[in-house]
């Protein structure tokens, strides 16, 4: 007798000599008690209930061994001493080994007991098809399928289909798999067809999926699940709500599917019915349902409704977490989300690539630098940064938002493989930044390159940087080839090409364009309003904002900015700039001359002009409209009140002390210059944001020129001088847990607010009392008012509400 062990290892099988018609079962036993603590346990339990050698008897007994298999280990043991007792040639022993070795992560062992069968049958070929697609082998299982058909003589039946059409990876293999089960009269067996709806509906035309799914005799709750998810995963969320409309029950399955189905289509009321449905039906306490309710809450910005369901889930896993972070991060609220995030790590739940995705954008809205590098050290700790594109994707994307260009280029270049989403980040974070020629220059490196092929986003991303830095030639070039490839009535490559040639001149061009695009949303039109304005055409941006409301497109804030920035430099709405000196804001108008500091203020302004002029500076007319000689346009020119206000700064400040000017309207080129020639003079670092953008300025250069993403929003809380919160990016700002001593609230606006916003906003202050100073272009006033020491700027809802200031 020789009996092999090769199941014990990897290497060639060695041939032991035993007893001629002995019992090998007492040696053996001996070099099992060998192996470790399970084997004993195997040895244990086969003592206790004995394991016969005939077939047929006591083979029950085999089975209750493998549910004590949960090791590899384990199994190998298993497998050894199945083969001493004879038990493993019996097929159905046999396939069952095959699918615990599958089940464990070892496709190697599965194969050689499958190889190791006499008499297969098809339960046997079924386990190890369905155990290659578990482990994701979707060609070995077609591989072993088409084996089973040409070799074993064999019939498929109704388990083997679903199995192999999950494997099915082209749709020709799927009609080929279709065919068969069509041979064999399996097509309308209930989980055939569900899993051919699955295929057609993955790969194929939904209609095939659904003209399949009709000539059904029979539906289970699985067929429709299938119908409604294939559906959702092809982009026809209406016809996925429309077919559910036909249901008479729903399953956990179909809920998930309907809930994702109702938030791609933005039909959330229909999501709320589906929630009370599940509540009704004890639905709603399933994980996963309740997941998805947290994503379709968070979709539609109802964050009562997300909390209320974290709240009331008894058990939550990390996509729980996750969901819940992400429903915070992307609805604006980061301090919440970062609560969560700490909240998440004190409850032992360890992060994982998704939750540090999130956690990064979150970081990067509250400005925390710190907090970023800290993110950036956990992932090359983990080693995602090399293993994830997406992960450094994202700290890519950080540190641009955070203003850390070379930080966001370093991590570029160190990782080890970029996809275009990597490229585009780093064009947009240089353009965001203001560093035009950069984001152009790695733009045309990624063209170079070869490897990666532009999309939409890397040309959403390239042609601002053609507008910023005035680079017409590239932004035609660029042009000519969107026009080759048909890309140009894409809305937001259009649009970025409209405001490419408006920024740079071409205005007829910008609107041809214009006129060539869907309209339908405000974005197009919010561009060439500001590209007239910004030229100082005010009569026709209105023109094209009348348009805008004939059309019926709805307007919004970034809307009434441009609109605004456009009134300007047609000289039809004032501009104004402020600063903080000493924890006074001090507000400065064109021309103003009703400072109790302008004599000072014009003195200075006159002695810097005189320096710039010997050093080079000409004054650039074009940006005074009105008819008057060249000397009062000079003095036009010179009252602008960005100038006004870096002007006192030098006045009232230590000499070499950093200057911070705030500008309600974008800043004329004329001022731009000069912001240079001065902190070149006065050896000063003045920062300016305008309605558009940080503008840095250091010894005669523009350091950078941030663009800032979202108009006008941004909210800043400090304490004592010191940056305590930030907000940007929506209109209404919501900051939390601030407590001011008695002090004052500088709020600025940049449009005058009325009465009625006035007397529903003072229903929600009450508490410590402080001086509120509203300062608009046309009133300045002080008004004393009770505000809450939770400050909730949620409920006055401002049309334009920007910035906001509390000092001590």
């Amino acid at each position: 007798m020789r009996l092999s062990l090769k199941p014990f290892g990897v290497n060639p099988p060695k041939l032991f000599q035993t007893c001629k018609g002995g019992r090998f079962t007492g040696v053996f036993a001996l070099v099992l008690r060998e192996f470790s603590a399970p084997a004993n346990a195997l040895q244990d339990y086969t003592k206790d209930h004995g394991i016969e050698t005939q077939f047929g008897k006591r083979i029950d007994d085999v089975h209750m061994l493998f549910k004590h298999c949960t090791k590899l280990h384990s199994a190998k043991c298993l497998h050894a001493r199945l083969i001493v007792s004879q038990a493993i040639q019996n097929v159905c022993v046999s396939a069952k080994l095959v699918n615990l070795y599958c089940y464990l992560g070892s496709l190697a062992l599965a194969r050689h007991a499958f190889d190791n069968i006499q008499n297969k049958d098809v339960y046997a070929w079924n386990a190890m098809i369905s155990g290659y697609v578990r482990s994701g082998s979707s060609s070995e299982a077609i591989k072993c399928f088409s084996l089973f058909m040409m070799t074993s003589g064999l019939q498929p039946d109704y388990r083997t289909f679903p199995s192999v059409l999950k494997a099915c990876r082209s749709l020709l293999d799927g009609m080929k798999i279709h065919c068969s089960a069509l041979k064999y009269g399996f097509v309308w067996d209930v989980f055939v067809a569900a899993s051919l709806v699955h295929l057609y509906c993955r790969y194929g035309p939904v209609a095939n999926a659904r003209r399949l799914f009709d000539e059904m005799p029979v539906r289970d709750m699985g067929s429709w699940n299938a119908m409604i998810s294939g559906y959702c995963q092809s982009g026809n969320a209406e016809e996925a709500l429309a077919l559910s409309k036909e249901l008479k029950g729903m399953d956990a399955v179909t809920i998930v599917s309907l809930l994702a189905a109702c938030t791609e289509a933005g039909d959330f009321v229909r999501g709320v019915l589906i929630h009370l449905y599940s509540i009704k039906h004890g639905l709603d306490s399933e994980l996963y349902v309740s997941n998805k309710l947290i994503d379709m809450y968070a979709e539609s910005g109802n964050l009562k409704g997300c909390q209320k369901v974290f709240d009331e889930m008894v058990v939550r896993d990390l996509i729980t977490w996750n969901s819940m972070i992400k429903a915070y991060e992307v609805n604006e609220q980061p301090l919440r989300a970062l609560r969560l995030f700490e909240e998440m790590r004190f409850n032992r739940i360890q992060p994982d690539c998704l939750t540090l995705i999130s956690l990064a954008s979150t970081l990067a809205q509250l400005g925390d630098v710190r907090g970023g590098r800290s993110v950036q050290g956990f992932v090359l700790r983990k080693g995602w940064l090399l293993e994830d594109v997406t992960v450094g994707n994202t700290v890519v994307d950080m540190y641009a938002k955070l203003g850390l260009v070379d930080s966001a280029r370093a991590v570029f270049d160190y990782l080890p493989n970029k996809d275009v989403i990597s490229w585009n980040t780093i064009i947009s974070g240089y353009a965001q930044n203001g560093f035009a020629a950069e984001a152009i220059e790695m733009y045309n490196e990624m063209e170079e390159g070869g490897e990666m092929t532009p999309n939409q986003g890397t040309w959403v991303s390239v042609l601002p940087a053609c507008s910023q830095s005035g680079a017409l030639r590239q932004g035609v070039k660029i042009h000519g080839r969107l026009l080759k490839n048909g890309l140009c009535s894409d809305v937001f490559i259009g649009t970025s090409l409209a405001d490419m040639y408006g920024k740079c001149g071409r205005l007829e061009d910008a609107l041809s364009l214009f006129y060539q695009i869907p309209r339908v949303s405000s974005v197009p039109w919010n561009t060439l309003i500001a590209c007239h304005g910004l030229h100082g055409h005010g009569e026709k941006a209105m023109k094209l904002f009348r348009e805008m409301l004939d059309e019926g497109v709805k307007p919004d804030h970034i809307t009434f900015v441009t609109l605004l920035s456009a009134c300007s430099h047609s000289g039809l709405t004032p501009g104004w700039s402020s600063m903080e000196v000493n924890n006074k804001v001090e507000v400065f108008y064109t021309g103003n001359q009703t400072h109790p500091m302008y004599e000072e203020i014009y003195k200075e302004l006159r002695l810097l002009h005189e320096k710039m002029k010997m050093i080079g500076y000409v004054p650039d007319h074009r940006f005074v409209l009105q008819d008057v000689e060249d000397d009062e346009k000079e003095h036009i020119l010179m009252s602008h009140s960005e100038r006004l206000a870096i002007a006192f700064a030098l006045v009232t400040t230590p000499p070499k002390t950093r200057i911070q000017i705030f500008k309600n309207l974008r800043v004329c080129s004329d001022c731009h210059s000069v912001t240079k020639f001065m902190s070149r003079i006065t050896e000063r670092e003045i920062v300016v944001r305008d309605s558009n953008r940080f503008h840095h300025f250091k010894d005669g250069e523009l350091v950078s020129a941030m663009l800032f993403p979202c108009v006008f929003l941004w909210t800043r809380v400090l304490v004592g001088g010191s940056l305590v919160a930030s907000h940007s990016g929506g209109s209404n700002a919501k900051l939390l847990h601030m407590k001011p001593k008695k002090g004052r609230l500088v709020m600025h606006h940049p449009v005058e607010w009325s009465s009625d916003t006035w007397s529903s906003s003072r229903q929600q202050w009450t508490g410590s009392v402080c001086c509120v100073w509203l300062q608009t272009p046309f009133v300045f006033v002080k008004i004393i008012y009770a505000i809450d020491s939770l400050l909730s700027l949620d409920g006055m809802k401002p049309p334009l509400l920007f910035f906001c200031e509390i000092s001590e």
